[in-house]
């Protein structure tokens, strides 16, 4: 078995101690440090070589943004995924800007931990359903004034030459920032009937995560973005 290796930076004991007695109980984690502030993060780094870092975005001396930005400059490969408290798109589009490839909120319960982590340690990228909304709604804004307006939200074509009309379904649903056990709500199907949906997307729209899949369609025009 693979076992991932993860550091916690987050200058809250309580909370690291938290978020590590979650990863325990995953047989293929293995927290190998933890610290407390961004500027400790590449001695950590280099001593350990860990798999992903759990970045707190917001600490004393020097915060998450510096502190992956720094990481990333000297380890191009480090995975980082930011934890924070903020779910305002200036906070997520600086942590991608710095070489972030996730974004959770604290708030998250330890099933969504262990699948972001499972899902940036494999290559993808994660962000939290709940910014997912802000941060394609700031997309949408930027390509507008890019455009001068040319942009027509209300020429949407879905792609059903590609997906089945509740594959388009789901789809709209992932753009609105909609979490697989809301979209099931929503859809009046069970949340392994939506995973299996949103595997389905991805492959036939031959992206990686969510996140990719939204973007891809916001830019083909396949969704409406409110």
């Amino acid at each position: 078995m693979v076992t991932t290796k993860i550091l916690i930076v987050d200058d809250h004991q309580l909370f690291r101690e938290g978020v590590k007695r979650i990863l325990d109980f995953e047989d293929s984690f293995n927290v190998v440090a933890e610290g407390d502030d961004g500027s400790e993060v590449l001695e950590v780094y280099r001593q350990c070589e860990p798999d992903v870092v759990l970045m707190d975005i917001n600490m004393p001396r020097m915060n998450g943004i510096d502190a992956t930005e720094q990481l990333v400059n000297e380890y191009p490969d480090a995975k980082v995924i930011m934890l924070s408290i903020h779910d305002d798109e200036s906070y997520v589009t600086h942590a991608l800007k710095t070489g972030a490839l996730g974004y959770m909120l604290k708030e998250m319960d330890a099933d969504a931990i262990v699948q972001a982590i499972k899902v940036v340690a494999n290559g993808g990228s994660y962000l939290h359903p709940k910014v997912t909304h802000n941060l394609v709604s700031e997309f949408r804004r930027l390509s507008e004034r890019e455009h001068k307006g040319s942009f027509q939200q209300n020429d949407i074509r879905r792609p059903l030459h590609l997906l089945t009309k509740r594959e388009c379904e789901v789809l709209q649903l992932l753009t609105d920032g909609q979490s697989n056990r809301t979209i099931g709500e929503t859809l009046f199907i069970s949340e392994k009937t939506v995973k299996n949906h949103v595997s389905s997307i991805l492959q036939k729209m031959n992206v990686n995560d969510r996140t990719q899949a939204v973007v891809t369609a916001i830019k083909n025009g396949w969704v409406e973005v409110k």
